[in-house]
């Protein structure tokens, strides 16, 4: 572990995007805890502008927008790394088992795959949001990692085929090992770095799509959110009002959230890729 870490920080890529979202983390967790003012409340005039009382001036309901950003990223942080988590963990699971049972087995997670990759994904999401009446932030990472398993359940599938004929798994099959233990021991620790590298992407992902679902409206309701605050804006006209302040800012966050996951996901691909490394 001491080692990989040694060697992902030489990577000026993983350090970069790490930097990054260090910076992000420490603003959306210090800042609220240096102002404990409520979020949600209107302390100002609408689209008032940056200044002395106002760092970044005030939202279309007269909140405090630098405030109201570290909440509303906050929210879309949680909902990314949520649904990265249930989105990897799907993904590795039917992977791992189709890529290592192969036969019948494989054949059928392998067409379920395909119908969910053929399908547009973000659609689906439209679709399934659309039809809940309630969306929490739960709910709503919860329906984007249902949605979002497909490539990286094929990734793995491939990654763990490759392995399955090799001489430790064939010494653990002949040691009479279960399937689930050597899976766990013997092919998963293998494909440990390419499964972090999906989670990051997954959870990058996330982010993104709930800016988008929360833009259309089918987001997560009775929070903030990044994707909320761009919705705001549009449908108070905060471009015509000239107030940049209300819809940069997010874009910045929703921007720097996911550049920052994809730098450390580039870097790590730069020191565990055998074809690019070499």
């Amino acid at each position: 572990m001491k080692n990989t870490l040694r060697t992902l920080l030489k990577s000026g890529r993983f350090v970069t995007g790490f930097a990054l979202l260090t910076l992000l983390l420490l603003f959306i967790f210090i800042f609220p805890m240096i102002n404990t003012s409520d979020p949600k409340e209107m302390i100002g005039m609408k689209f008032q502008p940056p200044g002395d009382k106002f760092f970044l001036g005030t939202d279309n309901f007269g909140r405090d927008m630098i405030l109201v950003l570290a909440y509303g990223a906050r929210t879309s942080l949680y909902v990314g790394l949520l649904a990265g988590l249930i989105a990897t963990a799907i993904g590795l699971t039917l992977g791992l088992i189709a890529g290592y049972v192969g036969g019948v087995t494989d054949n059928i997670i392998t067409a379920v795959t395909n119908m969910f990759t053929v399908i547009p994904s973000f659609i689906v999401l439209i679709l399934i949001a659309s039809a809940l009446k309630t969306k929490s932030s739960t709910l709503t990472a919860m329906v984007i990692g249902f949605t979002a398993w497909p490539w990286t359940t094929r990734s793995v599938r491939s990654q763990t085929a490759s392995l399955r004929s090799r001489d430790h798994v064939n010494i653990a099959k002949i040691s009479g090992y279960s399937t689930a233990r050597i899976i766990l021991s013997e092919v998963l620790p293998y494909i440990a770095s390419y499964v972090v590298m999906a989670f990051t992407l997954q959870v990058a992902s996330g982010i993104l799509s709930e800016a988008s679902i929360s833009m259309l409206g089918l987001g997560p309701q009775g929070v903030i959110s990044l994707g909320l605050l761009l919705q705001w804006a549009l449908a108070f006209s905060a471009p015509l009002a000239k107030a940049w302040w209300a819809f940069i800012p997010p874009a910045i966050m929703v921007s720097m959230a996911t550049f920052s996951l994809f730098l450390m996901n580039s870097g790590m691909d730069e020191i565990f890729n055998p074809k690019i490394r070499s």
